[in-house]
C-alpha cells in the first residue's frame, strides 16, 4: 500500500547483507515492511519488535507465511535486555512514526481529521497527549515545541497551550491544530509548504513517547546484542534521532565525538563505519514515497571480538 513501502530498502539490504541462516532483529516492525525484504532476500530469521497491538495484529500475517522464520515480540526496544533470543547477525531501527499509525485518524497522531489527542505508540500505557498538555509545565512545553518540533513559533504556541487549558482542557486533535493556527502569522499560515501545526504535533509526539530517551537506551542495548561482524543499520528521521546514532557510532568505531579531545590510542574501536555519511533517498524514491524525503541512513559493522 502506498505510504507504506519501507523506506531506503535498497540502502537497508546493502548494508544488512541478509545471508541464509542469518538472524536478524527489526527493532521497529510497525507495518513489516522491512521485516519482509530480509525474509525474502535469504533464507533467514527475523525477530521482530513493536509496542503497539495494531503492529501485532499485523504480525500474525507474517507468521502464517513465514512461520518458524518470524517471531513477533511486542515490547518498547527499550526493554532489550528483557529480549531472550539474540545475539543477531543484523539489527535494523527506522525510528519515528510509522504511516500505519499517521493514516489511523482516531490515533490522534494527524492534524488531518479529527480525533482524540492521544498519540502514544502504545495505547495501552503511559499518558495520552491530552493529559500530557493539560499538566506539562511551559518548561517542558517548550522544550518539545522547540527542540523536539524544531517550531520557530515555539513561544506563542506554549503561551496560547497555558492560556487555553485555564479555559477548557485541549482534548482532540482538531482542538489542538485550530489552537496552533489561531497563534501562526498569516504570512506563514498561508505560505509554508507545510501545515502550521505540523512541527509541534511532532515535537508533543516525540515528548509523550519519550522517543529520545528510549533511543538513548535502545542502541547500546542492541549493539551489545550484535555478534562478531554483525551489522547494525538505523534509520532516523529527525535531527535529534541520527545525531544519537551518530555520536555512538563514532563512539564505537574509535572516533572522537563533540567534546573528546582525547588522543586516539585511548580510544577503544568496537566497530567500523560503513557509512562515513547517511545514506538519502533518491529523486525516484521521494517522488514514490514521500515519507523518504527526511529519512538518514547509517550503518556499521560490530568488530571481529
Amino acid at each position: 500500500m502506498e505510504g507504506h513501502v519501507p523506506v531506503l530498502a535498497e540502502e537497508t539490504l546493502r548494508f544488512l547483507e541478509p545471508e541464509a541462516g542469518g538472524v536478524y532483529l527489526d527493532c521497529t516492525f510497525g507495518g513489516g515492511g522491512h521485516t519482509r525484504l530480509i525474509l525474502e532476500a535469504a533464507d533467514t530469521t527475523v525477530v521482530a519488535l513493536d509496542q503497539d497491538p495494531d503492529a501485532a495484529r499485523r504480525a500474525e500475517a507474517f507468521t502464517n507465511e513465514f512461520g518458524g522464520r518470524f517471531q513477533f515480540r511486542r515490547m518498547n526496544f527499550a526493554n532489550l535486555e528483557n529480549l531472550k533470543e539474540g545475539p543477531f547477525d543484523g539489527i535494523l531501527f527506522d525510528f519515528g512514526v510509522s504511516s500505519f499509525q499517521l493514516d489511523q485518524t482516531d490515533r490522534g497522531f494527524s492534524f488531518r481529521g479529527e480525533a482524540p489527542l492521544d498519540m502514544r505508540m502504545d495505547p495501552e500505557s503511559g499518558r495520552s497527549a491530552a493529559d500530557w498538555l493539560a499538566s506539562a509545565s511551559r518548561q517542558e512545553l517548550i522544550h518539545a515545541l522547540r527542540v523536539y518540533g524544531e517550531e520557530k513559533n515555539w513561544r506563542r504556541i506554549a503561551d496560547a497551550i497555558i492560556e487555553a487549558r485555564t479555559r477548557s482542557p485541549i482534548l482532540t486533535t482538531k482542538d489542538l491544530s485550530d489552537l496552533i493556527l489561531s497563534c501562526t502569522p498569516a504570512r506563514l499560515r498561508f505560505t509554508s509548504k507545510i501545515h502550521p501545526a505540523t512541527r509541534a504535533f511532532q515535537g508533543i509526539r516525540i515528548a509523550v513517547n519519550n522517543e529520545i530517551e528510549v533511543i538513548e537506551l535502545g542502541l547500546p542495548a542492541a549493539f551489545e546484542r550484535l555478534k562478531p561482524n554483525g551489522r547494525l543499520c538505523v534509520i532516523s528521521f529527525h535531527s535529534l534521532e541520527d545525531r544519537i546514532a551518530k555520536n555512538l557510532f563514532r563512539r564505537w568505531a574509535g572516533r572522537p565525538e563533540p567534546g573528546d579531545n582525547r588522543p586516539q590510542d585511548m580510544r577503544e574501536t568496537k566497530a567500523t563505519l560503513l557509512t562515513r555519511r547517511p545514506e538519502t533517498a533518491g529523486d525516484r524514491e521521494i517522488a514514490a514515497n514521500a515519507r523518504s524525503r527526511s529519512a538518514k541512513l547509517r550503518a556499521l559493522r560490530k568488530a571481529d571480538i
